[in-house]
């Protein structure tokens, strides 16, 4: 079974990179140098510096293979190739707040980027898959864990 493509924009995915190789270069050798130095201090059976170490090279070790599993099935949106009449991933979008009466931004982004703090949702959430595809001046109605909102959308602009 062929795994799912992950999208993601052109800065998604530098970011992603980034953190792939500072987890490789830097984080690996700190957490080897902690480990040797825990290994120093004798009897590693009460050692908790040791077992720190030793869980905290785990967890940076499953990242880097979750962000080489993530890298290997990426496909780039190609943000001068988006088509700005419609919303689509790399878009930021303007959207009228019809039911709690205020103005929203968001940027779509692929699942692997979403981060609502940040105002980047994925076009896999309901509010983004309801936007796919809109134009400027339609009206979308979305069940949400909030309960049932309605956008109409305000603009389409590029994200960079």
């Amino acid at each position: 079974m062929e795994a799912k493509k992950k999208l993601l924009t052109y800065a998604g995915l530098k970011a992603l990179e980034d953190e792939l190789e500072n987890l490789k270069v830097v984080k690996r050798r700190e957490i080897a140098q902690k480990i040797k130095e825990a290994r120093e201090q004798g009897d590693l059976s009460e050692n908790a510096e040791y077992d720190a170490a030793k869980d905290e090279q785990r967890d940076i070790e499953a990242r880097i293979e979750e962000l080489e599993a993530i890298l290997k099935n990426a496909e780039v949106v190609v943000e001068d190739e988006v088509d700005f009449d419609k919303i689509n991933i790399g878009c930021t979008v303007k959207v009228f707040d019809i039911t709690f009466d205020e103005e929203m931004e968001f940027k779509l982004v692929g699942s692997t980027e979403a981060n609502s703090l940040e105002g980047k949702i994925s076009n896999e959430s309901p509010v983004g898959q309801a936007l796919m595809g809109k134009q400027i001046g339609d009206v979308v109605t979305v069940e949400t864990q909030a309960g049932v909102m309605e956008y109409k959308v305000l603009d389409i602009s590029r994200s960079l």
